[in-house]
């Protein structure tokens, strides 16, 4: 177990450099007045673009701005925003609590109600129950967010005023957890029924292929209660490609719930990366990129670390 984790961690820090690499060829290469405009904006006045060109040392060999990045990201440096004259580093950490609080709120509710409904849907299939569980998931996967987030905001505000849901910028729940909650939750329903749909499908068709193998007819068959089949032989197994899917789809939007923080006006990591590319904003743009490019690999390495707990089957070696 030890020696995987160490090998994932590393494949993990080769896929980082690939990905910071491949930013810094993108934005980077090229003549240093050029790039110097690109990291300004269109509109900035010469005299700025003058200055970051100096202060950067674009002037300077490619090879040498390559390794001062990769040191700068080492350090924990994303550079500074030419717009706000504020470090991205700073930014993206203003910006992140809103995202991670949705994401993992909603998380919750999804991963509960898909894997429940799935599960229903699959122990009981072409039954009514399982027809109905179709029509509801065909019917959350075809809702488009931002359609359910106005939904659910005129609900919130025209036909249940009194229960205090707003849309609105994230508050802290150590600052006012009453706020917090009446501008979360309408998100993370929103964001939940979306992404439940896909789970609820995904749980169902596992659990019909583990329920159809044979170590489950021998549980059966030694006099096993069919709860006792059903939940910790079938459902632990048919897990597998939930949490793959699970993995992908975390790592996927902290790198920025661009939708539904647009909806909500949560003002998160996805409103930033929105306002960065309005706006040119190339140090921002390319330190959120860096960011979701961790949070995918993080939340892979998690996963595949995860499976030889969920299937015994599955062996790390």
């Amino acid at each position: 177990m030890f020696r995987f984790v160490i090998r994932r961690v590393l494949f993990g820090v080769l896929v980082l450099w690939l990905v910071a690499t491949t930013v810094f060829l993108l934005f980077f290469a090229g003549p240093a007045d050029t790039v110097a405009r690109r990291l300004a904006g269109p509109r900035a006045p010469q005299e700025v673009v003058n200055q970051i060109k100096d202060s950067l040392g674009l002037d300077r060999p490619l090879i040498t701005q390559y390794f001062d990045f990769l040191g700068n990201l080492l350090h924990g440096d994303l550079g500074i925003s030419f717009n706000s004259a504020t470090p991205v580093s700073t930014l993206i950490g203003q910006s992140l609590p809103g995202t991670i609080w949705l994401v993992f709120g909603a998380a919750v509710l999804w991963m509960i109600g898909g894997i429940a409904g799935g599960v229903l849907s699959a122990t009981r299939p072409r039954s009514v129950r399982d027809r109905v569980t179709t029509v509801l998931v065909l019917a959350g996967i075809s809702m488009p967010t931002f359609v359910l987030g106005m939904l659910m905001i005129y609900l919130a505000l025209s036909v249940f005023p009194w229960s205090g849901l707003r849309p609105g910028p994230y508050v802290s729940p150590l600052i006012d957890f009453k706020a917090f909650l009446q501008v979360m939750i309408m998100p993370w329903i929103c964001l939940a029924v979306v992404q439940a749909a896909v789970y609820v499908r995904l749980t169902r068709g596992s659990m019909l292929d583990t329920l159809g193998e044979d170590y489950i007819r021998t549980a059966r068959a030694k006099g096993a209660s069919e709860r006792r089949v059903t939940y910790k032989h079938g459902l632990r197994a048919a897990l597998t490609p939930v949490i793959t899917q699970f993995g992908v789809d975390i790592g996927t939007l902290l790198g920025g719930v661009v939708v539904t923080e647009s909806v909500f006006g949560l003002q998160g990591l996805g409103q930033l990366m929105i306002r960065s590319v309005r706006d040119g904003d190339l140090p921002v743009i390319i330190g959120a990129a860096i960011v979701a490019a961790a949070f995918i690999v993080v939340a892979n390495i998690v996963v595949d670390v995860a499976y030889s707990f969920l299937d015994p089957r599955v062996r790390l070696s």
